[in-house]
Formats: C-alpha cells, sequence, structure tokens
C-alpha cells in the first residue's frame, strides 16, 4: 500500500535525483571546464551564456503549451518519462567533451537536451505538490523537499571530488586517493565522469519516485491526443485574461525577473570564480558544498518561515539578500576586496567569495521554495500544470536575457565582473513588482472546460 508519507517521499525523491544536473553540471563542474575546453573565462562564458539561453527560449515557448495537454488529458507521468530520458541522455552527452578532440555543437546540443528535459520533468513534479497535502502544510513539504535535493547535489559533489575528479597539481582527488575506474587524467577523464555520474545518478534515484508517486484521477479528462489538439486555444483563452486577476500576474512577472536572476548566479558562479579568481574545479567543487549545505539548511527553514509568515515574506527577503550579495560579488577580484587592495597571495578574495557562496545557497535553497508554494497560492486549481507551464514560461521567458545579457556585457567589456552587473537590475525589477502580489492570491476567473 502507498501511503501519503510515501507519496510525499516519492515526491522529495525528484529534487533529489534532478539537483546533479544544477549542482554538477551547470554551476560547479561542467561550467568551469569550459574555461579549459575553449582557452579563456571570456570565451567560456560568453559561449555558455549563449547556449543556455537559447536552451531556456524553447523551454519557456513549450512548457505552458505541454502543462495545458497535461491538465486536459489528466497525464503527467508519461511526460515525466519522456524527460527523464532527455534528462540522462543529455547528461551522458557530455562525457565526449574531450579537451582538443570535441564537437562544441556536440557538447552544448547534448547539454541543451539534458537541460530541456530537466526543466520540463520539473513543471510536471512542481504541478503534483497541491495533490500531495493540505494548502497549510505545503510551504513546510516544498521546503523539506527543496532541502532534501540539496542535500542531493552535495552529496554528488562530495563524491565527485572525492573519488573521481583530480587536483591537477596532486594527481589525486581531494582527499589524495586515485581516481576511481582508473580514469585517464590526460584526457580529463576525471572531469568529463560527471556527466554519466549525473545520469546514472537521476536514473538510479528516480526509482522511488516511480514507484511511489500516483496521480489522481482527473474528472473530465480527455485522450492525450484531443487534448493536444485543445491546448492552444485553451492557453490563448488563459492568456488573455491573466492581466485581470492582477496578483497572478505581477507574481509571474516578478518571478520571471528574480528568478532568471537567481539562475544566472547559479549558471555563472563557477564560471567567475574560474575566470576572475584563476580557482580549480576542486575549489569550485568545495564552493559548492559550501552552497548546498547552506542552501538545505535555509531551504528548510525557510519551509517553517513560509507556514508561519507566509511565502511573500519569505520571497521578499531573499531577493533583498540575494540583491546585496550580487553587488558585493562584482568587488571581488583578485586585486580587491570591495574596494581595498590586496596583494597577489591574499586569501581574502578566496574567503569572501566562499561567504558570499554560503549567503547564495541560502537565499536561493528558500527563494525557489517559497516560490514553489507561492505558485500554488495563486494558481487556479483545475489548472495547476497549466499554471507551472506558465511558470515555467515566465521563469524562461526572459531566461535567456541573464545569460545572453551577461554573455554580450562580457564580449563587450572583455571584463567578467562587469558582466554580472545585469543580474542586478533584474533582482530590482523582481523586488518592485511584488508589491502587487496579494499573499494568498486573488478568486480565479473560471472558464468553461
Amino acid at each position: 500500500m502507498i501511503t501519503t508519507r510515501k507519496r510525499i517521499w516519492g515526491w522529495f525523491f525528484f529534487d533529489w535525483a534532478s539537483q546533479p544536473y544544477n549542482t554538477l553540471l551547470l554551476t560547479f563542474i561542467f561550467a568551469p571546464f569550459m574555461k579549459e575546453l575553449l582557452g579563456s573565462g571570456s570565451n567560456a562564458q560568453t559561449v555558455w551564456g549563449y547556449g543556455v539561453g537559447l536552451a531556456g527560449l524553447l523551454i519557456a515557448i513549450a512548457s505552458p503549451l505541454l502543462g495545458a495537454i497535461a491538465d486536459r488529458s489528466g497525464r503527467r507521468m508519461p511526460f515525466i518519462w519522456l524527460f527523464s530520458l532527455m534528462y540522462v541522455l543529455g547528461a551522458w552527452g557530455l562525457w565526449y567533451a574531450e579537451p582538443g578532440n570535441f564537437s562544441l555543437i556536440l557538447i552544448m546540443t547534448s547539454f541543451a537536451i539534458g537541460m530541456i528535459g530537466m526543466e520540463f520533468a520539473t513543471t510536471f513534479t512542481n504541478a503534483m505538490l497541491p495533490d500531495l497535502a493540505p494548502r497549510e502544510e505545503i510551504g513546510k513539504i516544498s521546503g523539506s523537499g527543496w532541502a532534501f535535493g540539496y542535500v542531493g547535489g552535495m552529496v554528488a559533489l562530495i563524491i565527485m571530488l572525492v573519488l573521481l575528479q583530480v587536483n591537477p597539481n596532486t594527481g589525486r582527488t581531494l582527499v589524495g586517493l586515485p581516481p576511481l575506474f582508473g580514469l585517464d587524467i590526460a584526457t580529463r577523464e576525471d572531469t568529463r565522469i560527471v556527466g554519466p555520474l549525473t545520469a546514472v545518478w537521476y536514473a538510479v534515484f528516480m526509482i522511488p519516485f516511480f514507484l511511489w508517486v500516483r496521480e489522481p484521477r482527473h474528472p473530465g479528462a480527455v485522450p492525450v491526443a484531443r487534448a493536444a489538439r485543445e491546448a492552444w486555444p485553451q492557453l490563448r483563452q488563459t492568456l488573455r485574461r491573466l492581466p485581470r486577476n492582477r496578483s497572478l500576474f505581477a507574481f509571474l512577472l516578478s518571478s520571471m525577473f528574480y528568478r532568471d536572476a537567481l539562475n544566472g548566479i547559479y549558471t555563472f558562479g563557477g564560471l567567475y570564480a574560474a575566470g576572475v579568481l584563476d580557482w580549480s574545479i576542486t575549489q569550485i567543487g568545495i564552493f559548492g558544498i559550501l552552497a548546498a549545505i547552506t542552501g538545505a539548511v535555509f531551504a528548510w527553514l525557510g519551509g517553517k518561515a513560509d507556514d508561519r509568515f507566509g511565502p511573500k515574506a519569505v520571497i521578499l527577503f531573499t531577493v533583498v539578500l540575494l540583491t546585496a550579495v550580487v553587488v558585493g560579488v562584482v568587488y571581488i577580484s583578485r586585486e580587491s576586496v570591495f574596494g581595498m587592495a590586496v596583494g597577489p597571495d591574499s586569501i581574502l578574495p578566496d574567503v569572501a567569495f566562499y561567504v558570499m557562496g554560503g549567503l547564495i545557497g541560502a537565499g536561493g535553497g528558500a527563494l525557489q521554495a517559497a516560490s514553489r508554494t507561492m505558485m500554488v497560492h495563486q494558481a487556479e486549481p483545475g489548472r495547476m500544470t497549466e499554471s507551472f507551464g506558465l511558470y515555467a514560461l515566465t521563469g524562461k521567458a526572459t531566461a535567456f536575457i541573464a545569460p545572453l545579457s551577461i554573455g554580450v556585457v562580457t564580449h563587450l567589456t572583455g571584463n567578467q565582473a562587469l558582466g554580472i552587473t545585469p543580474l542586478i537590475v533584474l533582482f530590482v525589477l523582481g523586488l518592485g513588482l511584488l508589491r502587487w502580489v496579494k499573499p494568498n492570491g486573488a478568486p480565479q476567473p473560471q472558464s468553461a472546460g
């Protein structure tokens, strides 16, 4: 018998299984490795910005349509299976990023396929949240799930650093071991293995999700083919009436900006440390562990605060915090820290960036968990997957702006510090729009059918 507790834990396991794509590939291991592949931090940041931005554009276009199809058909699991396969295949393809012997198109296409799979699967699993518990408990569940995901990402990162990833100066892993499986350091197999590791991790830890999570029956569900035909007219109707619900509309716009900025931090944090501070991938991995620890702790605490004070209060606090953090990061370099000159051997830039990493993890974990809860409060109950599709749309409609603007500004200035300044603007825009968001949403206009 599948109990409610098992269903909740099965849902948690999606966060655990999927988080390494963000932790290992998007931020702390593979993204910094792009600097080695392409020869410079600025080149890597430019290519990464364009690649991630274009993938985000495709996600933005397709997510709400797929959500509308799922709501009309009452089927989410088949979509999750399909996107899980894309996740695994895309992650595995990064194994072929051998320095001096790789196809940039193949590598970026593989990364995009995996990222699209991860994002679409997230849309459908997020939409299951209100089916798990009463509304007054979903803040805690969302925060706990996000915390569990952060722990999963941290464990995967520790495995990578302790057993696989080699420090080029020592030829050994973080704890002094040779890499497992006889990985060839000369062709950087010790780093490229991060793709297959991420793929296998997801495949194994999605088993509890598929065993324990069941979709409730949806009255009025129609066959998938019919749902696909009706999806666009339904979505068009939803978009037309969306501005009438000022609270939902404002939240979608606000989250569009601040989530884009947060994703920009995650996407370019490792690249920034590699290019500006000249950190090794091992150092960036330690930075990632710190961020994962604070992310897990504060996602859990944020869930508690969410249930007590409401998700809007948590969102406001964390957006302000993260805006300040980005401003601080701009003023950290090898030559100075917050305007104070330092010597070439000073550890102060490293310490300052580690502190920023801890704050990024803390703010990001709580912000994402609270945003997921807020979306449930704002959404129309009968259109939950479509609503989370719109949430993905607004999360990705400008998701190309952060990476592309970072890529463009970095390209024009040749300066990585100046390149991340668009994130400050995005956070401020998101903060301003929150004033029109009602904490518990507004009455939803009902539609026929």
